[in-house]
């Protein structure tokens, strides 16, 4: 009679065992996929960013002269066709080798933070996404041209002239650095009210 409840409460176990492994391995299943959507949606957002930027590009060099100026919106905003040899805004530092090189990293770690990130964190990945798509943008470029095409030139404050993709990198680095300050902000806020507490 011992044996036989022995018997029963070891193909219990061996049950329960393989219930919750089950459970376990669809939990990750599911999450797994949750994170190849969620990565997924990030990249087409960069995906559409860098399609963007290089149409516009295109479209710029097909129809306009290097140095032609356009009016827009009077002399607050115009196109002029410029290339850029530097960094966004026209920063200046190094060499276009140089430029090429830290682009491409940059890019490459971008991508891997992305990923790294849960999909939680979704500001903070819409910002990097953001970022690396307009750092591929100009990374294009950068391998076609050795220069970037910039063709936004905005008058009402002295300001370099740029491009999409320029504006994706900052509205990416923006976001990202509201996310840090506003988690900053709630950990000290949590950390107060546990001391408090």
């Amino acid at each position: 009679m011992l044996g036989i409840k022995f018997h029963n409460s070891s193909w219990r176990k061996r049950i329960s065992h393989g219930l919750l492994e089950r459970e376990i391995s669809k939990f990750q299943t599911e999450e797994d996929e949750q994170v190849y959507k969620s990565n997924a949606k990030l990249l087409s957002w960069s995906a559409i960013i860098i399609i963007t930027d290089q149409i516009t590009k295109l479209m710029i060099k097909n129809y306009m002269q290097l140095s032609e100026s356009i009016s827009i919106i009077g002399d607050v905003i115009r196109l002029t066709y410029i290339k850029n040899p530097g960094m966004a805004f026209g920063i200046l530092i190094g060499g276009k080798l140089f430029y090429t090189i830290f682009a491409s990293l940059a890019c490459v770690v971008i991508l891997v933070y992305l990923f790294r990130l849960k999909p939680e964190n979704f500001w903070a990945r819409f910002a990097l996404a953001s970022i690396l798509g307009g750092a591929v943008g100009n990374l294009i470029d950068r391998l076609r041209y050795s220069e970037v095409v910039d063709f936004i030139d905005v008058r009402i404050i002295r300001w370099p002239v740029f491009n999409f993709a320029d504006i994706a990198i900052t509205i990416g680095m923006v976001i990202l650095i509201a996310v840090v300050v506003f988690e900053k902000s709630r950990e000290e806020s949590e950390d107060e009210q546990f001391e408090t507490g």
